[in-house]
């Protein structure tokens, strides 16, 4: 797994500017570090899915009130419930250059953040190619924590994946996940093309976020 290049230099905030040289050799050195320490492990389950007038989603292993995803997930008959993490090596290189270098810290945040969302990325575009050979269509992955799905639905999909035994991935009681550079996502299945194409920033309302791609 790489990172991607122009992905950490928009989580480091460059906006439209360029960094400098310096900037640029920190990243092709931590992306370089980042891809010996990584141990990128995922698991995925489909779940049957009933939304309520109200909002109200059952997602076979969580159940929420959500408007933003029963949005997202209108006309789907089913979810894939996802967790993926790049490992506790990452954790162990983050926590060493914040200690000893600052900037290389900042840094490395940006590229293990780069390097998950690729990682997600990668496997969704897979299941899509193995769900479209069925003839069904997957919808844009949505996390806990984007716009009103609760954070808390966290911990119900990591039980509910049984993320803990199977890829070492835990929650803290403030609802972080251990190791760090972990996601978990909700992704609809349905037989409708349509709604089907937007991801990331564009499927986010968020519009004054200043990581938000143009």
């Amino acid at each position: 797994m790489e990172i991607d290049r122009k992905e950490t230099i928009r989580y480091l905030g460059y906006g439209a500017h360029d960094p400098d040289e310096t900037v640029l050799n920190l990243i092709e050195e931590c992306g370089r570090e980042l891809a010996e320490a990584a141990q990128c492990r995922s698991l995925m389950r489909e779940f049957p899915l009933v939304l309520g007038a109200d909002g109200s989603i059952d997602g076979g292993c969580f159940r929420t009130v959500s408007r933003n995803l029963s949005r997202n997930l209108g006309g789907c008959g089913s979810v894939l419930v996802m967790a993926a993490t790049l490992g506790n090596g990452v954790d162990r290189l983050l926590s060493r250059y914040g200690k000893l270098h600052v900037a290389k810290a900042v840094v490395m945040q940006a590229a293990a953040a780069s390097m998950i969302e690729a990682y997600c990325n990668e496997l969704c575009l897979e299941w899509k190619t193995q769900y479209e050979a069925k003839g069904l269509y997957l919808r844009p992955r949505f996390s806990p924590g984007y716009g009103d799905f609760p954070l808390t639905c966290q911990r119900e999909i990591l039980d509910g994946l049984e993320a803990s035994k199977r890829v070492g991935i835990t929650l803290t009681d403030s609802l972080l996940m251990l190791p760090s550079k972990s996601v978990t996502a909700v992704i609809g299945v349905s037989t409708n093309r349509e709604f089907c194409v937007i991801e990331g920033c564009e499927a986010c309302g968020k519009t004054d976020c200043a990581y938000r791609r143009n």
